[in-house]
C-alpha cells in the first residue's frame, strides 16, 4: 500500500464570479440550482461584501486586488484626466493601477502563484508563476497575453479562443441569437473550468486564482430576459433561450464544484466583487442638464449645433422605424457601403472647459461624475477655492436633486456626494469632485432593444424647464456596488460573518491566509478567516 502523501495542487484557491448578483446567488442557492455554492456555504464562512461606493464600474477590480481605494490606486474609470490639463486619455495609456496587486507580495516572498483572467489587470513584468490576461475577460484592454509567453500558444492549441470572444456587447439580438449567446456563455464557463483544472494540475501552487466573467456578460446583455418587470422583457426570447443569466450561473457553479473537488484540502474563497441589476438613470443627459443650469457651457459651434439638430431629428425617425426595417437597412448599408478605415475619436470633455464652472467627468453610466473648474488646480480655473466653491457645490447639488423624472414623477437624482468625503489618497485630484447617483427606482430601456420601450427620459425642474433624450446604449443590466463571498477549508469556522467586510479587505486577507503581510493594502484583514 502506497502511503506517500500527495503534494497539494494548491494551498489557496480563489474563484471570482464577476458581477454576480448576491440576491440571485442566494435565490438560486435556496432553490438548489447552485449546489456547489450551497456546499461551500454549509462548511464555510459567508457574507455580503461592501463595494466601492461611487466608482463601481472601472475601479472595482483594481480596488479588490490592491486592497486600496480609488484615490490611492488612481483608477476610477477607463478614461482618466491627464493631471494638470483638460485632456482625457484611456487609463491603460497612463500609469493605470498605481498600487501593486496582492499577488506581487506573495511572489516576492517566494510563493508560487497562478493568476488567471482577473479583470482589469496588465501582465506583470516578473512573477513567480503564471498569469493569463484577457483570454476570457469581459473588458478587452490589453488583449490576450500570458506569462510565460509560450503559455498563450498552448492555451489556443488545447482550448482555442474563448467561446464568447473579446466582447459580448451586441444590439437587436433575435430570440435565436439569445439562445446561441446563452449557449456560448455555458461553453465559456466550461472552457474556463477545463483550463483552470489544466493549470491547477501542474501542482505546487500557493495561490491559484481564476475569475469567471461569463456572469458579467450575461448580466449586461440579458437582464431583461431574467426580469419579467423589465420594459424590454421578451417572452419569445425566453422561450428560445430560457434565462441566460441563470444558465450562466449554473454553468459557473458546476465548474466551481469541479475545481474545488480537485483539491479537497485547500482553503477556498469564492466571491463576487460587485453586483448587477437593471440598467437605470440618465447619464446621457447629465451634460445637457449642467448646460441648462448654467454650470457648463456647450462646446459646439452654431454650424455644428445645426448639424446636431438634424442628426437628432434623423435619430428620432430611425427610432420609430419597425425593428425589421432597421435591420434590413443595416444589412444593406454593410453590403453596399465601401470599406472605410475606423479611426476612434480621441476622448474629450463634452463642455467648453475654458468657460464652464464645472463639467461632466466620465465615470461610467451608473454614477455620474462632475469636475469643478477650480482656480489653482485646473489650467484655467473659474471657481475660487473656499467660500465660492462651497456655495456653488451647495447650489448645484440642490438644483440636481430638484430635477424630476416625468416617467415616475419622482426625483431623477438620488444623491450628490463629494468624493473627498468618501476617499482620501495621493490621486484624489484625478477623480471627479462630485458623484451624481441616479435614482434606480425604474429601469431605463434602450433604443436598440424592444423598440426603445422606456428608453426616453424627460427631466424637468423650475430651473431647467424640460431636458429630454433617449438611452442609445444597448445593455439592459447595470452594476451595483455590493458583492458576496464565502470562504471554506481548514481553519475556517462555518457561519455568517458578524460584519460585512469591504471589498478592499480581500487582498490583505488572502495574503495573510498564506502567511504574508501585504504592506501596500489599506484594507483590514478579515480575522474570522484566520481563526482570530
Amino acid at each position: 500500500m502506497n502511503t506517500t502523501a500527495r503534494a497539494p495542487l494548491a494551498r489557496l484557491i480563489v474563484l471570482g464570479i464577476d458581477a454576480a448578483s448576491p440576491d440571485l446567488l442566494e435565490r438560486w442557492m435556496a432553490d438548489g440550482s447552485l449546489p456547489n455554492l450551497v456546499a461551500l456555504v454549509a462548511r464555510g464562512a459567508s457574507s455580503r461584501l461592501k463595494g466601492v461606493e461611487g466608482f463601481f464600474i472601472g475601479s472595482t477590480w483594481p480596488s479588490m486586488y490592491t486592497g486600496t481605494n480609488p484615490a490611492e490606486h488612481g483608477v476610477h474609470y477607463l478614461l482618466e484626466l491627464v493631471r494638470g490639463t483638460y485632456a482625457l486619455r484611456e487609463s491603460v495609456h497612463g500609469d493605470f493601477v498605481q498600487r501593486p496587486a496582492f499577488w506581487r507580495a506573495l511572489s516576492d516572498a517566494g510563493q508560487r502563484v497562478a493568476i488567471l483572467d482577473v479583470p482589469l489587470t496588465r501582465l506583470e513584468r516578473e512573477l513567480n508563476g503564471v498569469q493569463i490576461v484577457e483570454w476570457g475577460g469581459h473588458d478587452s484592454l490589453f488583449g490576450f497575453r500570458t506569462r510565460p509567453p509560450t503559455l498563450e500558444r498552448e492555451i489556443l492549441e488545447r482550448f482555442g479562443p474563448h467561446p464568447v470572444g473579446s466582447t459580448c456587447d451586441a444590439t437587436n439580438r433575435s430570440p435565436a441569437d439569445y439562445a446561441e449567446f446563452a449557449a456560448r456563455l455555458e461553453r465559456g464557463a466550461a472552457s474556463k473550468g477545463q483550463l483552470s483544472r489544466h493549470i491547477l494540475a501542474q501542482g505546487g501552487w500557493d495561490l491559484f486564482m481564476q475569475v469567471f466573467t461569463e456572469a458579467h456578460c450575461a448580466g449586461h446583455q440579458c437582464w431583461h430576459l431574467h426580469d419579467t418587470a423589465h420594459p424590454a422583457h421578451d417572452a419569445a426570447a425566453v422561450r428560445a433561450a430560457g434565462n441566460p443569466m441563470r444558465r450562466a450561473y449554473i454553468a459557473i457553479d458546476r465548474e466551481i464544484g469541479a475545481i474545488v473537488e480537485t483539491e479537497p484540502n485547500a482553503q477556498v474563497v469564492v466571491f463576487s466583487a460587485h453586483s448587477m441589476s437593471h440598467w437605470y438613470g440618465a447619464q446621457f443627459l447629465l451634460h445637457d442638464l449642467l448646460v441648462k443650469l448654467g454650470a457648463s457651457v456647450a462646446k459646439p459651434t452654431p454650424r455644428a449645433a445645426a448639424s446636431a439638430q438634424v442628426l437628432g431629428a434623423l435619430r428620432g425617425v430611425w427610432r420609430h422605424l419597425p425593428t425589421g426595417v432597421r435591420a434590413a437597412i443595416k444589412r444593406a448599408r454593410i453590403a453596399f457601403a465601401p470599406p472605410t478605415p475606423v479611426v476612434a475619436p480621441r476622448p474629450a470633455f463634452a463642455a467648453d472647459v475654458l468657460r464652464s464652472r464645472c463639467f461632466v467627468h466620465p465615470n461610467g453610466l451608473a454614477v455620474g461624475g462632475i469636475r469643478l473648474n477650480r482656480i489653482g488646480r485646473e489650467p484655467n480655473g473659474l471657481l475660487t477655492p473656499g467660500a465660492e466653491t462651497e456655495e456653488f457645490v451647495t447650489w448645484l447639488s440642490a438644483a440636481l436633486l430638484d430635477i424630476v423624472d416625468e416617467r415616475t414623477g419622482h426625483a431623477l437624482v438620488k444623491r450628490v456626494t463629494r468624493t473627498a468625503t468618501l476617499y482620501q489618497g495621493e490621486h484624489l485630484d484625478l477623480l471627479p469632485d462630485l458623484l451624481v447617483e441616479w435614482s434606480d427606482a425604474t429601469a431605463t430601456g434602450s433604443t436598440n432593444i424592444a423598440d426603445g420601450m422606456n428608453s426616453r427620459i424627460r427631466a424637468t425642474s423650475p430651473l431647467i424647464g424640460v431636458v429630454e433624450g433617449a438611452n442609445e446604449f444597448g445593455r439592459t443590466g447595470e452594476h451595483r456596488p455590493s458583492g458576496w463571498m464565502v470562504a471554506a477549508g481548514p481553519g475556517i469556522t462555518p457561519g455568517t460573518l458578524a460584519m460585512a467586510p469591504a471589498l478592499v479587505d480581500l487582498a490583505p486577507t488572502l495574503s495573510a491566509m498564506l502567511g504574508v503581510e501585504d504592506r501596500n493594502a489599506s484594507g483590514r484583514v478579515i480575522g474570522e478567516l484566520l481563526g482570530r
